[in-house]
């Protein structure tokens, strides 16, 4: 069997969205299912929308999710170079070589031409699409226009008849009209090629074997196969993957408030844990089991597995994903992942390192993300606290106002402030009011910290202090 190789080839225009991301992941467990090659090609081609050190986001995106390049503008390889924008002098010629096979041609069509077609087709009511004229230009009338500066571009010269057919390996076969093709564009005025066309030269020269991406290019393959065929090409093995979409079934993009993976990383989500996520969005394995690691991943990755239907980004299932990770975090990783958000919320001047470790602790199984921690820990920041009507309500109900006076008596009591004395007043409550459970917890939950659920009380009541605690429960009606 052919060695696999996979390209994961973005373009530098900014942050990486989860789109952009999954389908990394998935070309890399693809290329490592089968002990093949995983190439990262920065493809900026389009030059007005590149953005200064998106590069370096597109790589550190990679290095922290563990898809690691074996070939790159970094790593080299034998392919390169790996940034299409030095590769421009391979698009001329592969160009050149088509208008020679009489596959392709050269088109003179000004803009202002152009835009005169575009109208003639409004009125017309019919979709747009370039005639072809420039296809009658006989060898003397493009020397004589070349010799006098005239700008142009190559065209593809597409069949008009027929069908183009080819294989997906999620959708199935594929079939096509090929009158619907445009001539396209292959090589533009300034030099540059079209994605359409680098990606096709490209993939090929790099020895691509499985062409991985979004199916918004399902329509666009018949022209990538036409051009295959001109030059005698063997195609890949193409492998198109539902679209990242909201709750809406709106295409989830950047513009629409989706989620960057680095917005992602600086709020605090693990990167292992986003992997996995973004894994299971569009595939399944053939067990229930949701949690992968990438090692895990690479090993039962079949790409017959991936679903034709729109993936729904489910932020709260990603905060699933998340929580299970974070559980298993040592107490140094957790604070990496929290610290900082709390250091930005709230004074933390007067805390100690043991009490802010003590904290982050404490709401280890509490949190889905690093960032979180700020809204459940505001209890312990701000003076006053506030119920809400269900703890309101709750206070109204059975022995709840004679339980938090009894213990109000008790805490006033203590002279050491540690949590073993914490644990025998909340103990010495329950043998005079003789309750337990929630008839014993919840009301002094409730009035200490404004919440009816959180860690474990003993540890609340610490982290709170004794002064905070006293001052709350004097506020009892």
């Amino acid at each position: 069997m052919k060695r696999v190789r996979t390209r994961f080839a973005p373009s530098p225009t900014g942050y990486m969205h989860v789109g952009n991301l999954r389908s990394a992941i998935f070309a890399y467990l693809i290329a490592k299912h089968y002990n093949g090659d995983f190439i990262l090609r920065i493809e900026d081609t389009d030059q007005e929308r590149k953005v200064e050190g998106a590069v370096d986001i597109i790589y550190d995106t990679c290095l922290l999710c563990g898809l690691i390049p074996d070939e790159g503008p970094r790593e080299g390889g034998n392919y390169g170079p790996y940034v299409q924008s030095k590769r421009l002098h391979i698009y001329k010629e592969y160009a050149e070589k088509l208008v020679e096979m009489g596959k392709a041609y050269y088109c003179f069509c000004s803009e202002e031409c152009l835009e005169e077609m575009r109208k003639e087709a409004e009125k017309k009511k019919i979709p747009f699409m370039y005639d072809g004229r420039c296809q009658k230009l006989t060898k003397e009338e493009i020397e004589e226009k070349i010799k006098k500066g005239e700008k142009y571009v190559i065209r593809q010269k597409m069949p008009k008849d027929g069908m183009s057919v080819y294989h997906d390996i999620v959708y199935g076969e594929m079939t096509f009209e090929n009158k619907l093709l445009e001539d396209q564009i292959l090589l533009k005025s300034d030099g540059f090629p079209t994605y359409n066309f680098a990606n096709v030269v490209d993939d090929h020269l790099m020895g691509i074997t499985h062409v991985i991406r979004g199916n918004e290019y399902l329509t666009s393959t018949p022209k990538y196969n036409l051009l295959y065929d001109a030059f005698g090409w063997e195609k890949p093995t193409y492998i198109h993957l539902p679209m990242v979409v909201d709750f809406d079934m709106k295409k989830l993009s950047k513009r629409h408030g989706a989620a960057s993976f680095m917005d992602l990383y600086k709020d605090g989500y693990l990167p292992e844990a986003v992997v996995n996520y973004l894994a299971l969005l569009g595939w399944s394995p053939e067990t229930t089991d949701e949690i992968f690691s990438l090692e895990e991943l690479i090993k039962i990755f079949d790409p017959s597995r991936i679903n034709k239907a729109p993936a729904i980004y489910d932020v709260k299932k990603l905060n699933w994903v998340n929580a299970h990770y974070i559980k298993k975090l040592s107490l140094d990783e957790l604070l990496k992942i929290t610290v900082p958000h709390l250091e930005q919320a709230y004074d933390l001047s007067d805390k100690s390192e043991d009490w802010i470790k003590h904290l982050v602790k404490i709401y280890q199984n509490h949190i889905s993300y690093g960032k979180e921690i700020v809204e459940v820990t505001d209890l312990f920041f701000k003076k006053d606290i506030s119920l809400d009507e269900e703890c309101i309500s709750f206070m109204e109900k059975g022995r709840a106002k004679e339980v938090v006076k009894c213990f109000a008596k008790y805490i006033k009591e203590v002279e050491e402030w540690t949590i073993d004395n914490i644990v025998d007043v909340i103990n010495n409550v329950k043998k005079e009011m003789g309750v337990k459970g929630k008839d014993l917890y919840m009301p002094i939950r409730i009035m200490v910290s404004g919440q009816m659920h959180g860690p474990e009380l003993p540890d609340t009541i610490y982290l709170l202090g004794k002064e905070t605690i006293i001052s709350r429960l004097n506020n009892l009606n």
